[in-house]
Parts: structure tokens; C-alpha cells; sequence
């Protein structure tokens, strides 16, 4: 028993705003963890930029701390990576970054994807990776600052994702994996590599020489190097696994690999997957798709901007920051279901919605309110609005069974009855933080071939579930519910476009009610550390770095914004 609790795996989760390595003991409990942060850039023209040299040194720190803390005497059986996706981020042929990493987040080619649009390069990137195009998308920016940037991309080798850097810093070696490489030019339909036809199409024909191998995420990717020992107390010759971008690496920790395993994650922002047996079996147009690397296996998904944000903004607005959220929770708890008529529609994102449907105008609201309208009805009604939301892409992908949920906003108890009460499914809760680190560990485990398979690992870092069952009266009711919160979101939805407008006059006067100029914060990222316990904890799931599957967003993007990154 004690050779066992001295051995270990880590797993490394590189987001946008936080890196941090976890410390899993082979019984699946949190050894030690630390995280540090990494500044993001902006700039006038929608630039979002990280110096790649500082998320290595990060991360080293992380794995330097989070080794001494193991102390001596313990065995590390591998190291696993996720991290935030999309972006360009470009090597020279001597491994130094090219130049500033520029981020899913980045809006400067905005005009760009317009373009793309309009010339049918958008259509062809949808039909090869079933990819919807935007600004962050690595084609486009390795277009755009082939235009700004010659001489910069002339420099160019290598084409990688944050997790692959970090991955060579610990290596040497140059890699990705399907899901990455779902986001540039593999060719998802078969995912036997990449797709030249679509280079040519875009008209870059050379990118094809800048993309490395293709390798499956729980295989080797290398092990770690003298120099990386010396910045990371890592031994020397530890395994490292390739690892899966962050929203799709969650599964993994689930055990979810087979067609037909889905779950949710409630964070920054939601996300509801299922794997399919191949894209052809997608259900939405509207979702997102990634190649696993499983043969034809695909994973698609939704990202809804409604998370916890919502939780953590009402919870303000109210006056309640002094309250715990268990204390919240039973204030909630003395409202009925329906909370006495009001409907919360939770679009509060400043980039509005993509998931299940697409309107960067979706905008929160309250209906059904009146002057005998209390804040706890107005509490609980957050709560079903981001249950509802996660609830529709349930519906449109179709899972049936049970819903197997993680991350943060599903720590609330009552956001796990809500659901399964609404929806008529068992919910089940993984108990355990670190979602995405456990999920890299899990692939790392397979991939120093300590587990003969996913679903080994899985069960070696296993957790408690907690299950949480329908009731048939609540069933019925929130049947109701959930038709009017329907209904009320068409009717209103032809107004939002208009709303959106006077929001921005508003900002642009910088007047507030009695005529004084009011200063107005720029898009920066969260600062306030999340709570523990019942917190739905606003960057613990899916801080995602994908990007929106609708129109292209202009100028700068906020981080609150994000599609999927951290877990």
C-alpha cells in the first residue's frame, strides 16, 4: 500500500489566464498542485498575444513546486498535458517561438474570416475539418500575418498548439495530436492526415511543411530532457504523454472513449459533448467537431457562453458576496420550481451565444417579474436558466442515459437536481476537482504504458460519483418551464440586435444617470481567485479556448468570451 502512495502522476493544464500542474496519487487523490498566472496581451487592433518563453517558465515553476512538494522517495510514472487550443504558434528550425504566441482570443483578422466568408475558403476549411472559421483559427492568422509579417513567417518550421510547446520544452520532441490538428488541416472526415487539397484551396500550399506528425493522444511523446529536469525537478527519462486540447481531454478522466459517451462541464462557460462513430453522424451543423484519433471517431460538442458567470454575477447584483454558496444554495431552495413565474434567459456573455444556436446579440433578461417578485425567486431562477441552456444541447445531441457531469458549477447540488429533474436523466457527478489535469494524467498513465488502456487509467485515478435522481412531479413541472422559457427567448430574441445597440450607445456617452462621466473598464481577465467547496467555481471546467461557430467577432475579444480552455 505504501509503494503505491508513492508513486505518481502529474498532470499539466496550460490555460489562457493560469497554468498549473496536478499531483495524482494512484488512488486518484490530489497529491499537491500548484498554478501560476500568464498575462495576456492586447492590443488596438484585437491583438491577444502570450510570450511563449513565459508559459514554459510557468509551468516549470508549477512542476519545480509541485515536486518538492512530493518530496523524495516517490516515483513519478509520467507527466500529461493539456492546454488552451487554437492560435499560431510558430517555431523557428532552431525551437525558439518565431514570435509572440497570438491566441484563440486574437481579433485582428477579423475582416479576414469576412473574406474567407465571401470567397468560399470558409466553406472549404468547414468541409475538410468541419471547423467554423473565425479569427483565431491558425489558417486564417497564418494568412494574415503572412501579409503583416513576411519576414517573421518566412522564419517559420513548425506549427504547433500550447500544449505541443510545452511538450518540446520537456522533450525535445515536435508533435501533436488529432484533436490539435483538427484545427488546422487534418482532414476530419477520414482523420488520415492532413488535407494538401486544402491547403492548396487556401492558397498556402507551403503550411502543409510546417505541420508536425499526427500521433494519438494517450501515445508517447517523448521523455523528459536533461535541461527540463534542471528547470522542472523533473527526473530525468520521465515519461511524457502527447495529450488532447482541453475541452475534449475531460472524458478521458471519465472514462468516456466509446461512441455514445457524453458528458457535461460547467464552468466560465458550459460545455455538453458526445462521441460519434464518424462526422457523418454529427446532429447539429451549429456543433463543433474534433477527430480523437480513434479511427473515424469524432467528438462533437457544444460550448454554450452560459456558465457560471451568471451565478457569480446575480450573486453580486443581490447584495449576497457576504453569503457562502451553500448558504445561497438554501436561500434558492425556498422557491419552488418555476421560481413563481420568472424566467432567466442566461446570455449574459458580452460575446453573446453559439450554443445550440448563434446570435452574438443573445442577451440575459429577466420575464415574469412583478413588484411582489423576491431575490431568492430571482436567485433560484439563475439556476434553471443555466440548467435550461445546458439542458437544449442535451436535447439537440441527443444523450440519452445518464448525464455524467464535472466542473465547478456542478459542485451546486442544486444545479445537479435542477438538471436531472428537467430533464428526467440521472445526473452523475464527479466529485473530484482538476477535471482537465486528471483527464491528461489519465492519457499519460496509457502513455508510459503504466494502463494497457484508457479505461484502466481511468479507473486507477478513479473518484467518488455522486448520483442524483429525476423526481416525476418536478419532471412535470419543469416541462412546463422550459416551454415558456423557449417561447419567451423567440419572442424577445428579434429585440436583442436593438438592446445590443443602445447598451453600446450607453458606453460610448461614458454619462451616467446624473450626467457625471463614468469611466468604463476595459476586457481584462478574471483576477478574483474561486472559491472552494460549493462554488461553482468560474474557471475550473471549461474556460474554452474554442472559439464561437458563428459570425466572425470584431476588434477585441473579451475573455469571458471563451470557448473552452482549463478545466
Amino acid at each position: 500500500m505504501e509503494e503505491k502512495q508513492n508513486r505518481y502522476v502529474i498532470g499539466v493544464d496550460g490555460g489562457t489566464t493560469a497554468v498549473k500542474a496536478v499531483a495524482f496519487d494512484m488512488t486518484g487523490g490530489v497529491a499537491a498542485v500548484h498554478s501560476e498566472r500568464v498575462p495576456v496581451e492586447y492590443g488596438e487592433r484585437g491583438q491577444a498575444e502570450q510570450d511563449m518563453e513565459s508559459i514554459w517558465q510557468a509551468v516549470a515553476a508549477c512542476l519545480r513546486q509541485v515536486v518538492a512538494e512530493l518530496g523524495d522517495g516517490v516515483e513519478i510514472l509520467a507527466v500529461g498535458l493539456t492546454g488552451q487550443g487554437d492560435g499560431l504558434w510558430l517555431l523557428e528550425g532552431d525551437g525558439h517561438p518565431v514570435r509572440k504566441a497570438a491566441i484563440w482570443l486574437d481579433g485582428r483578422a477579423a475582416e479576414r474570416v469576412e473574406e474567407w466568408n465571401r470567397s468560399g475558403k470558409a466553406e472549404a476549411v468547414l468541409n475538410t475539418t468541419q471547423t467554423t472559421t473565425f479569427p483565431g483559427l491558425a489558417p486564417v492568422l497564418l494568412e494574415e500575418l503572412r501579409e503583416a509579417e513576411p519576414d517573421a513567417i518566412a522564419r517559420a518550421a513548425t506549427l504547433l498548439y500550447c500544449k505541443d510547446w510545452l511538450r518540446y520544452r520537456l522533450t525535445g520532441e515536435l508533435s501533436t495530436d488529432f484533436t490539435e490538428a483538427s484545427r488546422n488541416f487534418l482532414d476530419v472526415r477520414t482523420a488520415a492526415g492532413y488535407s494538401a487539397e486544402l491547403a492548396r484551396a487556401l492558397g498556402m500550399e507551403e503550411a502543409i511543411g510546417l505541420l508536425p506528425p499526427v500521433r494519438r493522444a494517450d501515445a508517447l511523446g517523448g521523455r523528459v530532457s536533461a535541461d527540463a529536469a534542471a528547470e522542472t525537478g523533473l527526473p530525468v527519462g520521465t515519461p511524457v504523454g502527447m495529450g488532447m486540447i482541453d475541452v475534449a481531454v475531460t472524458g478521458n478522466g471519465l472514462g468516456a472513449i466509446n461512441n455514445g459517451d457524453g458528458w457535461l462541464i460547467l464552468g466560465t462557460t458550459g460545455f455538453v459533448g458526445v462521441l460519434r462513430a464518424d462526422a457523418t453522424a454529427r446532429s447539429s451543423e451549429n456543433s463543433m467537431v474534433l477527430a480523437t484519433g480513434r479511427g473515424t471517431q469524432v467528438l462533437e460538442f457544444f460550448a454554450p457562453m452560459t456558465g457560471t458567470p451568471n451565478l457569480e454575477w446575480i450573486r453580486s447584483t443581490l447584495g449576497l458576496e457576504e453569503l457562502t454558496w451553500g448558504e445561497i444554495e438554501s436561500m434558492a431552495r425556498t422557491v419552488a420550481p418555476g421560481s413563481q413565474g420568472v424566467i432567466y434567459l442566461p446570455y449574459a456573455s458580452p460575446g453573446g451565444e453559439r450554443a445550440p444556436f448563434q446570435d452574438t446579440a443573445a442577451s440575459a433578461s429577466w420575464m415574469g417579474m412583478s413588484i411582489t417578485t423576491n431575490p431568492a425567486e430571482i436567485l433560484r431562477s439563475v439556476y434553471e436558466g443555466v440548467a435550461f441552456s445546458l439542458l437544449e444541447c442535451v436535447d439537440v445531441l441527443q444523450l440519452t442515459g445518464e448525464l455524467v457531469v464535472s466542473g465547478g458549477g456542478f459542485r451546486s447540488d442544486l444545479m445537479c437536481e435542477i438538471l436531472a429533474d428537467a430533464s428526467g436523466q440521472s445526473v452523475l457527478r464527479q466529485d473530484a476537482p482538476e477535471a482537465g489535469a486528471r483527464g491528461a494524467a489519465v492519457l499519460a498513465l496509457v502513455s508510459a504504458g503504466v494502463a494497457v488502456d484508457v479505461k484502466a487509467a481511468a479507473e486507477m485515478l478513479a473518484t467518488s460519483l455522486s448520483r442524483f435522481e429525476p423526481d416525476s412531479t418536478r419532471r412535470q413541472r419543469y416541462r412546463a418551464v422550459h416551454e415558456v422559457y423557449l417561447r419567451a427567448r423567440e419572442a424577445i430574441r428579434p429585440v436583442w440586435p436593438q438592446m445590443r445597440a443602445l447598451r453600446a450607445d450607453g458606453t460610448a456617452s461614458g454619462d451616467d444617470a446624473t450626467g457625471n462621466t463614468r469611466a468604463t473598464a476595459g476586457a481584462t481577465e478574471a483576477e478574483t481567485a474561486p472559491e472552494t467547496g460549493a462554488s461553482p467555481d468560474a474557471t475550473s471546467a471549461t474556460e474554452t479556448s474554442l472559439p464561437a461557430a458563428d459570425a466572425a467577432p470584431t476588434g477585441r475579444q473579451s475573455p469571458s468570451d471563451k470557448g473552452m480552455e482549463g478545466q
